[in-house]
């Protein structure tokens, strides 16, 4: 995982370099915009990178964890797209168990949206679907339950911003004896303002919440990215912090950092 860390960091360091080869300034800003955009018809392959302490007892743990998180939009009819999220994490953490090292994957989060191709007369974006806990992380990283249930999204793009939330609920449907019980809440509101020269500045909130622990982790993030190519593939490349207003015992706690770069594929 360190590894994979390290390599993160080094390609998004030389696809910084890369920022004066931009795509056009038209190009740039409507890519941006429809990253902002969670369920918009555009192929793209996010990995974000996140840095977190304060784990453990002592609070001296630390952790890595690398999301990958493919969005493929699919053609339904005319009018409507099924629109996929995947959510891959890898998870490297020390001293979280005072000297000790784990590494390996988490649970694959897999969401499907079923969204209309065209905002209301509103000017309303919105998807809903079915979401799903697939039990594929390593044994230090994974609830050992499948888990299902609903998750939506709405949101409005006026003008530079874009601003909205998603949500979803989970319940495990089965798995391992041992598993551990699933009843989340996760809610994430979220607003973007665009810049030109395909600049953008992003503040959210992944805020989830267990009810049978009844405890809430909520990180506040602030992300800052910027749209260019690599070749001839468009890329975000972004970077930021977050702070933990709340998080479970043992918990991450205080400051962390956010590096993110996302591969387009325009239609």
């Amino acid at each position: 995982m360190q590894q994979t860390v390290s390599k993160f960091l080094s390609a998004s360091a030389a696809a910084a370099a890369l920022m004066p080869a931009t795509v056009a300034a038209q190009d740039a800003d409507e890519l941006a915009r429809q990253l902002a955009n969670p369920i918009a018809n555009l192929y793209s392959l996010p990995f974000q990178l996140n840095y977190d302490e304060g784990y453990g007892a002592d609070g001296e743990g630390s952790r890595y964890t690398l999301n990958i998180q493919p969005v493929i939009p699919i053609s339904l009819t005319d009018d409507w797209n099924l629109v996929s999220r995947t959510i891959i994490p890898a998870i490297s953490q020390t001293d979280v168990v005072p000297g000790s090292t784990q590494k390996g994957y988490g649970d694959i989060v897999q969401s499907f949206f079923f969204s209309p191709k065209e905002p209301t007369a509103g000017g309303l974006i919105w998807g809903v679907g079915p979401v799903f806990l697939l039990p594929t992380g390593s044994e230090e990283f994974s609830a050992d339950q499948f888990g299902a249930g609903l998750t939506a999204v709405a949101l409005k793009q006026a003008g530079p911003w874009t601003f909205g939330s998603l949500i979803n609920h989970i319940w495990d449907v089965g798995g391992e004896d041992d598993g551990t019980d699933i009843d989340t809440t996760f809610f994430q509101p979220f607003a973007t303002y665009g810049f030109s020269g395909g600049w953008s500045a992003t503040l959210n909130s992944e805020l989830s919440y267990d009810w049978i622990s009844e405890q809430a982790s909520v990180p506040i993030n602030f992300n800052v990215a910027k749209v260019t190519t690599i070749g001839d593939t468009p890329v975000s490349i972004g970077a930021g912090v977050r702070y933990w207003a709340d998080s479970p015992e043992n918990g991450p706690d205080g400051w962390g950092a956010r590096f993110t770069v996302t591969f387009m594929y325009p239609k």
